[in-house]
């Protein structure tokens, strides 16, 4: 197997623009050893700067510890530092000469799962680490259930310290198949098991000389060679509209402009779009990106469109193909990972965002929850706490051009949000975003609504 370390000398700019961009999160239960593999992994790739090294090895010194805690580089606040877990998100960004990567190291804490939906909601694909002693355990089915939820195309579960238990071949083979059985269950498209160790570097960046009996890649030359496609172009074209430029200058008396980015798709001069949810429709007459006009845009662009007619559109409105709009609903069935500590309850009063808008909301309905240990679905729980999965019915105040999540990743998720205080209460994923667990039948009575 050949090295993937990266040379010392820095990368140009020319060799960073001819390489692809991987998103990736980590994920694992309390000291499975994420941070240490996120270390690791930026230390072998020499992917840190030799100021930083020295910061790590003087903390590592007056903590009475004899080797640099490669962890200290991504756990940064202080109560990190003393308790020894990560409670924020750290984000790390680095390259090698094959990728760019963005990672976002994520909290293994029950009670910081939040944040770990926050990291792999972006991602690309989800290390999700397991200590060879424990196994797979309740917060690793967690992990891989919002990896799925989330429809994370490619999922690595990291089996780590296997040096404390002697580089057994045996331990790593009845963890993968127990991990890869529940995450297949759950419908993840792709998992690939690695054994390692992050404390001594063992498949890391480098092939471990302690187990010689597998013969798959390293993380790193897995992150490096995974299959990734960012071709958005093809997608419905989405754009929200986040704010209206109108200058009203002697240069631009007539300018009014609507600004936002891309979600999916590309959009030209000339194409008819229709403004949601009003449904009026027009012709793009110009777009401005980077303050010159050009004929496209596309995926993830800032710009701003210029339309035909004067029609009304303002921030939270969406513009989109007119042969290809969505349909606009009040009524949103969705699957969600609730994240506060207050409980969602049925008829609980909310804000729903999607995109750039922002409505009232009641919650109807709550037909199922999710249990962890067996995919089953519990019918009708009637209130959702800290950490669950199931599925929600959503009635808004005013209709929303939603996608299905399995369509769309960007214009297929949502928030509520609690509108005395602003917090973020779940994270929604409209249509049936699990791949494999069957939905409960509902038979109960539709009550009707009062919106």
């Amino acid at each position: 197997m050949t090295s993937t370390t990266e040379p010392t000398e820095p990368l140009s700019v020319e060799q960073l623009s001819a390489t692809t961009l991987l998103r990736f999160a980590t994920a694992g239960s309390v000291d499975d050893g994420k941070s240490t593999l996120v270390g690791r992994l930026l230390h072998d790739s020499k992917s840190i700067l030799t100021d930083q090294l020295e910061a790590v090895e003087h903390a590592s010194r007056n903590r009475g510890q004899d080797t640099p805690d490669l962890a200290l580089l991504t756990d940064g606040l202080r109560a990190e530092r003393e308790q020894g877990i990560t409670i924020d998100v750290a984000y790390r960004y680095f390259a090698t000469a094959r990728r760019r990567f963005i990672l976002a190291d994520t909290p293994g804490h029950v009670q910081y799962t939040r944040n770990m939906v926050t990291g792999a909601s972006t991602a690309d694909l989800a290390v999700v680490l397991v200590d060879a002693r424990n196994g797979v355990i309740e917060q690793t089915r967690r992990h891989a259930a919002v990896a799925a939820l989330l429809r994370v195309p490619h999922v690595v579960l990291a089996v780590n310290k296997m040096d404390l238990v002697g580089y057994e071949e045996s331990v790593f083979a009845a963890i993968a198949e127990e991990f890869t059985a529940y995450a297949s269950e759950l419908g993840v498209p792709e998992i690939t098991a690695i054994p390692i160790s992050a404390l001594a570097g063992d498949n890391v960046v480098e092939p471990s000389a302690n187990m010689d009996w597998y013969g798959g890649p390293t993380v790193l030359e897995h992150l490096e060679t995974v299959p990734v496609s960012h071709d958005l172009a093809h997608c419905h074209a989405r754009l929200p509209v986040q704010y209206v430029i109108r200058p009203q200058t002697a240069e631009h008396p007539d300018y009014r402009g609507y600004a936002g980015q891309i979600a999916a798709g590309t959009f030209r001069v000339g194409e008819r779009v229709t403004v949601l949810p009003s449904g009026r429709t027009t012709t793009i007459s110009g777009i401005d990106l980077l303050g010159k006009p050009v004929d496209a845009a596309w995926t993830t662009q800032s710009v701003t469109v210029l339309l035909a007619d004067d029609i009304d559109v303002s921030r939270g409105d969406l513009l989109v193909p007119s042969k290809d709009a969505p349909a606009t609903t009040q009524d949103v069935e969705a699957t969600v990972c609730h994240v506060a500590d207050e409980p969602l309850t049925v008829g609980h009063r909310v804000l729903l965002k999607h995109g750039t808008r922002t409505v009232k909301a009641i919650v109807k309905d709550i037909p199922s929850r999710l249990t962890l240990d067996d995919l089953s679905l519990h019918p009708h729980p009637g209130r959702l706490v800290a950490n669950d999965i199931g599925r929600v019915k959503i009635r808004t105040a005013e209709p929303l051009p939603v996608d299905s999540y399995a369509d769309s990743r960007r214009t297929g998720a949502f928030i509520l949000i609690d509108p005395s205080d602003g917090t973020t209460l779940t994270a929604g994923m409209v249509g049936e975003s699990f791949a494999a667990p069957q939905p409960v039948k509902d038979e109960s009575d539709d009550d009707g609504w009062d919106f």
